[in-house]
């Protein structure tokens, strides 16, 4: 049995950050974690400019709102999902995925949540477990279950190292010369070859 982890921002939804950093002009929240890999690293420095520049969680969902999927991920995760179980493992927060995921077709989301004051400010936020995309992957492994992992990012790589075969899709070349042991998709029907590549079944096109 096989199931498909992938990653969400950057792979089936574009960066939540980047497009609040491009709507409000504020490009320190443009780093992710293609840039900064130690999440909670991130996650103060955003918390600090979002105090710094009196900005809270209603003012990110108006940006999400406005927000879809990439140009074919709906097409690619509906055929990922007629081949294998899928489950989205996400650095995102649940409080900002909930209008992508409708146009997503509701898929499986493991993310983490945040602390918000009754102003709208973002106090605190909590992550799932320490390592939670490698502890995902390690937990379906125990379910028996054969993993294979995509994503686009160094908070990524645990999971894909965990998994049974690793895929990255666009990463940032630096990524690529990182861990040049994992093979590249640069658009859906890369990925879709990758899938199928990976697979120890027999997956139609």
């Amino acid at each position: 049995m096989e199931i498909a982890c992938l990653d969400l921002e950057g792979v089936l939804v574009p960066e939540i950050w980047i497009n609040f950093a491009q709507r409000t002009g504020i490009d320190e929240l443009k780093a992710t974690t293609r840039d900064i890999p130690d999440y909670d690293v991130l996650m103060r420095q955003r918390l600090r400019i979002l105090e710094q520049h009196g900005l809270g969680l209603p003012d990110i969902q108006r940006v999400i709102d406005a927000m879809g999927p990439l140009p074919g991920a709906r097409e690619f995760l509906d055929w990922l999902r007629e081949r294998f179980q899928v489950v989205i493992l996400s650095d995102t927060f649940y409080e900002f995925a909930a209008p992508l995921m409708r146009q997503l077709g509701h898929p499986t989301l493991l993310c983490h949540r945040l602390s918000v004051d009754d102003s709208g400010r973002v106090v605190d936020y909590h992550i799932r477990q320490q390592d939670p995309k490698r502890q995902s992957v390690k937990a379906f492994h125990g379910l028996n279950y054969r993993v294979i992992a995509a994503g686009d990012s160094y908070n990524d790589t645990g999971m894909l190292d965990e998994a049974d075969s690793g895929i990255l899709f666009r990463p940032p070349q630096n990524v690529i010369d990182e861990f040049p042991q994992y093979p590249v998709a640069r658009d859906y029907d890369e990925f879709r070859a990758a899938f199928r590549q990976a697979s120890e079944r027999d997956i139609p096109a």
